[in-house]
């Protein structure tokens, strides 16, 4: 009987897509900014990182290490990010992903905290949204609102069942096309015209995150670190290169 070949994702596998669709967005967003297939191919990091928060959350051994790991990065981050985002070292207006984190776990946390009574759930779960929501805004962190409030699609959609995945597939849509929305190409398609707005790829992540079956794959403190690192240190790189172009 042969052996059936099974696709499937690790996290390992997503850390390693999600830095890889990061370094195209950010090349466009630097040195590239011409070449627009590679921003298009980054819309798909933030729901991969999105998701693997949620999991880290609920796999960590120690919430404290894994939130000041969090807090420690986000703060090395800030001056690469504004260098590279910027081109300055203070630039109060847009803050680095790690911070639209920070914010998500807490929020996470709070709705762990009120599991036990159903009617406090509910009321905490539609606080904690539409509080995330508000803080994405007012704090100026990456993808503003929009992108805390992917972070708690994942959450409360967390379990791998046939509505979880329509409930991720229809509020990331919404999401994408409707809250971030921005810039949109023409298509022309038999007489007709039609608009597809360029962040809505991002809802190719959902590929690599649903073939996800909860293995981590290769880990070791090298790699945990390293997949940290990256962040700060290819801004950094990058924020350098584009000062002296």
């Amino acid at each position: 009987m042969k052996n059936k070949i099974k696709i499937e994702t690790t996290s390992a596998s997503l850390h390693i897509m999600a830095m890889a669709f990061m370094l195209c967005d950010h090349l466009w967003g630097t040195i590239l900014s011409g070449n627009d297939w590679l921003t298009c191919i980054g819309r798909l990091t933030f729901p991969i990182y999105a998701f693997l928060l949620v999991e880290g959350y609920f796999h960590t051994k120690n919430l404290k290490r894994y939130v000041g790991r969090l807090t420690l990065f986000a703060v090395l981050s800030e001056i690469p990010f504004n260098l590279a985002m910027g081109s300055t070292v203070f630039y109060p207006l847009h803050q680095n992903v790690l911070w639209s984190f920070l914010i998500s776990i807490w929020l996470i946390h709070l709705n762990e905290k009120a599991k036990g009574k159903l009617w406090r759930q509910i009321l905490v779960g539609i606080g904690t949204v539409l509080l995330g929501y508000i803080l994405g805004f007012v704090t100026f962190v990456d993808y503003y609102g929009s992108g805390i409030l992917m972070v708690m699609v994942f959450y409360f959609f967390r379990q791998r069942k046939w509505w979880c995945f329509l409930g991720q597939f229809f509020c990331l849509a919404y999401i994408n096309f409707e809250l971030l929305d921005g810039f949109a190409y023409e298509l022309r398609l038999f007489g007709e015209t039609f608009y597809f707005a360029r962040q809505g790829f991002a809802m190719l992540a959902l590929i690599p995150i649903w073939l996800y079956h909860g293995k981590q794959g290769p880990h070791n403190k090298v790699l945990q670190y390293s997949y940290y690192a990256f962040y700060p240190v290819h801004l950094l790189i990058l924020g350098l290169i584009q000062m002296y172009m």
